[in-house]
Formats: structure tokens, sequence, C-alpha cells
């Protein structure tokens, strides 16, 4: 689809204040100093303090203050301008040492500048794109030589289901785009907004040999058979903070990470 870009801008711009306001984000802790960071991600980044990060596909900066916060220089891109415009708030209510640019991903090199000892992307991201050839081209541009890639994702298993997790409903591998339109949101299903989306599904193999190609040496990969956020149908917490689909139990891999570094 040629106009996906402006049908999941919109969407994205239309969940702002209903994320800015849930108690999913609970933007109120987050002010007050809470990292928005999960034990998953934390640990994959280690040390941050004086590298220079690079967060896509930030949303309204969250994550990306929070690594400032741990010490680091960031800079948080996003298609979203009604995002960027609250993350630029944000930073400048917290003084965070994090900076923001409003373009789509794949254009990203030509509004930005420099390289990066990390590049990070978490949770919900890589679905929105259709190209991830060119997706790991950005990464491959921004990490300087030795620079360490940080990725965390849904598995490609979650995205199979239907909403419901009753039936399988999508290939796990790329095909056609999925359009769909939806009430509310995941962190507030009752918020009164009416959204159209555009999406693909990514396989595992397509995703890392999209890095390989840009000389993205995997250093770890990992599967996680939980989710860090209550964000799917039927989930039940079986410990602080790890959520499944109470009726697959363990069954299914809910996450997976990678951490990649730049060999040339």
């Amino acid at each position: 689809m040629e106009n996906y870009k402006e049908i999941n801008k919109e969407q994205w711009n239309q969940r702002v204040d209903p994320h800015v306001e849930s108690e999913f984000y609970d933007q109120p802790a987050f002010l007050a100093g809470k990292n928005s960071l999960n034990e998953t991600e934390l640990a994959l980044l280690g040390n941050v303090k004086g590298k220079r990060i690079l967060h896509l596909q930030c949303h309204f900066g969250q994550d990306t203050i929070s690594l400032a916060r741990m010490g680091a220089s960031t800079v948080g891109a996003d298609i979203s301008d009604k995002a960027i415009d609250k993350a630029r708030e944000i930073a400048a209510i917290t003084g965070a040492d994090a900076t923001f640019v409003c373009c789509d991903l794949y254009d990203l090199p030509q509004h930005l500048e420099g390289e990066f000892d990390i590049v990070f992307t978490s949770y919900g991201t890589i679905g929105w794109l259709p190209d991830l050839d060119k997706w790991a081209s950005v990464i491959g541009h921004f990490l300087k030589p030795g620079g360490k890639f940080v990725f965390v994702e849904f598995h490609p298993v979650v995205w199979m289901f239907d909403d419901d997790f009753q039936k399988v409903g999508y290939r796990y591998f790329k095909s056609d785009p999925i359009v769909e339109t939806a009430s509310g949101t995941y962190a507030d299903r009752d918020a009164e907004i009416k959204t159209t989306s555009v999406s693909w599904n990514h396989g595992m193999s397509e995703v890392i040999t999209s890095l390989l190609k840009q000389g993205i040496q995997l250093q770890d990969l990992q599967e996680y058979d939980f989710s860090n956020y209550n964000c799917f149908a039927h989930t039940e917490e079986f410990a602080p903070g790890k959520y499944r689909i109470k009726h697959l139990g363990n069954f299914i891999p809910m996450m997976y990470s990678i951490v990649g570094i730049k060999s040339f």
C-alpha cells in the first residue's frame, strides 16, 4: 500500500493522548523517576553511561528518556509528529539529555547525522515496516564499527493468531499487508478512538538475514515464553510484570531478543 505511512502516522497520532493518560504507561510514576525499561532490555543493554544511543520508533519518548537518565546521550526517532512533540515536552520537563527527530524511519539518514554506540528498538516496531532490508540498512548506517544493536520484539508466532487467540489467522511469513480497523488501543481498550492500521508479519529468519547483510553479527538470540506487557487478550500475570495467554500457557514464544555487533 503506497499510503501506509500516512495511515499509520495518523493512527499513532490518535493514540498519543490516551497513551500518555493511561495506567499502562503510568506517566505520573515516570515523571517521578520510574525507569520505563524492563529487566529484559536492561540486561541486554548493559552499562549505558557515557554511550550515544539511537532509539528507533520511540513513540512519546519514555524509554529514550529513561536511557538518558541512566547516563546516555540519546536520540529518539518516530513518524508521529504528535508523539515527538510530547517527547520533547517531557524531555524539557525532566531535563534529560535526549533529543528527538520526527520522520519516517527509512528517511532518518536524511534527517540525522553521526554514529552511535548503540542502536535500540523494542516491542511492536518492525510490524509497521514492509521492507526489513531497508530497516537494517538504517541500523547499519548509524552504528559505528563495533557498535551494538539491541532489539526486543514480540515473537512472530504471536502475530499468527487472531486477536482473541482462538485460531491461527495469519501467515508466519511476510505476505500481503494486513489492514485493520479497531476501536480503542492496547494501552486503553476503552479509549474513544477508532484507527486504521497497515502492518506486516516478519519471520525471524527475515529479521536475522537483513541484519547479517549489513555486517551486524549475531551475538545473542533469546526467545521468551512470556510478554513483559499486558497488551493482549486473555492474559494472566503469572509472575510480577510477566504475562501469558491464559489458555496457551507457556506453550508458545511471546517475545524474542537480538544483540548484534557491527563488524564493518
